[in-house]
């Protein structure tokens, strides 16, 4: 798995590439959380090229969500695919996420 990191203005971009699981999604997850310690949790997970997640991957998300819960933000995720959508929705964790259809609208809603 590839992972991508980039900036969207002030804000943090994760852009992983290939599917979220096993070893690669605890990669991603670790990924997220330098991001999040770096840009004081201005971050976004971009799963644009995230065709799916197994619940390694799933758990990942959750975590970085449970950790930035903590403090009352929470994770934004962009360009979710409808297979990873209906992954969140089936296993009822979908509603914990902010969901933003590109980069831009997830970094506006920080301001």
């Amino acid at each position: 798995m590839e992972i991508a990191e980039s900036t969207a203005g002030a804000i943090g971009v994760v852009a992983p590439k290939g599917p979220l699981c096993g070893d690669d999604a605890r990669a991603v997850r670790e990924t997220v959380f330098a991001a999040i310690a770096k840009r004081r949790g201005r971050v976004v997970v971009d799963l644009g090229a995230v065709p799916f997640a197994d619940s390694v991957g799933l758990e990942a998300l959750l975590d970085v969500s449970d950790a930035l819960a903590e403090s009352g933000r929470s994770l934004k995720l962009v360009n979710v695919g409808a297979t990873m959508r209906e992954a969140l929705d089936i296993v009822g964790i979908g509603a914990l996420f902010e969901q933003y259809p590109d980069v831009h609208a997830a970094a506006r809603s920080f301001l």
